[in-house]
């Protein structure tokens, strides 16, 4: 059997394969309310009956003015629970195991209101300057991340996933770019990664399911963090319990990047390797052929799938029959199947 389609098991979550539909924000939210719609189960749904081994849901705001816009998915209170948990019911009526993305935008929050980050650093010209966070602020937030775990537990997801990438919030506090702090929560690394050492602390005391954290593993900027810092970080996630890193890149401050096929393996590889944690890779990965080349050299532990799922919800269906791989069917789908 192909790697690809060899199942992998996180603290007693066993997933089918190592397919996952990466976190990709939809903004489709009605109301301003954070609630699933009819098109959250259509799209999240039919990569679950696709055979995608782990659907993560898109950026989840724990905190309302946490969102990147206001047509974002949320968790921030109880009334989010039941569309979330009737979700989840499908997707494992499906065979799919599912994972939800905490999320805190920070200074990238494209809101009416008042925002918030580390520091007062707009992103660039045309976005609005967040206030600096008090300690208060930051307890508070750091409170809404564990309430929304437990939210999470409550509505039946699988995995928790940090979103720790992309120049949100918690990027903002592990940057040097967007943290200019002269307190406990900022300057030196150690102090830079306090917030997410509690984030992580918190998020456990309501949690003991597996654990992910998205990180920027380039910054794309010499005054950023350094593959030295990446790697401290890894290697004090790795102690705190967390067991998987997702390895993106960038977002952190405005940036040109030109991608290419697997452009962000070669840092998700090295942490894998000198953090000896499992990894997931993301990032322009399209074909069977080439996930498997990742996962047969140990690049990674699981490939996310992003724009492909986008373009072809039966990926994984096209993934096997690249690679020769037999695929069951979903038992409604088997006329259609071979």
């Amino acid at each position: 059997m192909t790697k690809l389609f060899t199942p992998i098991e996180f603290k007693q979550v066993q997933l089918k394969n190592r397919i996952v539909m990466s976190p990709m924000c939809m903004y489709s939210c009605m109301e301003q309310d954070g609630k699933i719609t009819p098109f959250h189960e259509t799209h999240y749904v039919s990569r679950a009956v696709g055979q995608a081994g782990l659907v993560m849901t898109e950026a989840t705001a724990v905190m309302p003015e946490g969102r990147i816009s206001h047509e974002d998915l949320g968790i921030w209170r109880d009334e989010h629970i039941d569309g979330l948990k009737q979700l989840n019911e499908q997707l494992h009526s499906c065979g799919a195991k599912t994972g939800i993305q905490l999320a805190h935008a920070g200074r990238k929050a494209r809101l009416n209101s008042e925002i918030f980050a580390p520091s007062a650093l707009a992103f660039n010209e045309s976005s609005k300057t967040p206030s600096e966070m008090t300690k208060e602020d930051i307890m508070n937030t750091i409170q809404a991340f564990k309430d929304g775990a437990e939210r999470a537990g409550k509505a039946g997801f699988d995995i928790i996933e940090i979103h720790g990438a992309h120049g949100y919030l918690a990027n903002q506090f592990l940057s040097p770019l967007t943290n200019k702090r002269e307190d406990e929560f900022g300057g030196s690394r150690e102090n830079r990664y306090r917030f997410m050492s509690q984030l992580i602390e918190a998020v456990k005391t309501v949690w003991d399911g597996p654990l992910f954290v998205r990180i920027s593993t380039d910054e794309y900027d010499p005054n950023g963090n350094t593959l030295d810092d990446i790697l401290y970080f890894a290697e004090q996630m790795k102690q705190q319990g967390v067991d998987l890193i997702d390895c993106s890149s960038g977002g952190v401050v405005p940036a040109s990047i030109k991608p290419y096929p697997g452009y962000q393996l070669r840092r998700c590889e090295t942490i894998k390797q000198e953090a000896s944690i499992a990894t997931g890779a993301v990032g322009l990965i399209t074909t069977g052929l080439q996930t498997e080349e990742i996962l047969q050299n140990d690049r990674a532990d699981l490939v996310l799938i992003g724009r492909a799922l986008l373009r072809n919800p039966y990926w994984p269906k096209a993934a096997a029959d690249e690679l020769s791989e037999s695929l069951p069917a979903p038992r409604q789908y088997e006329r259609g199947w071979k």
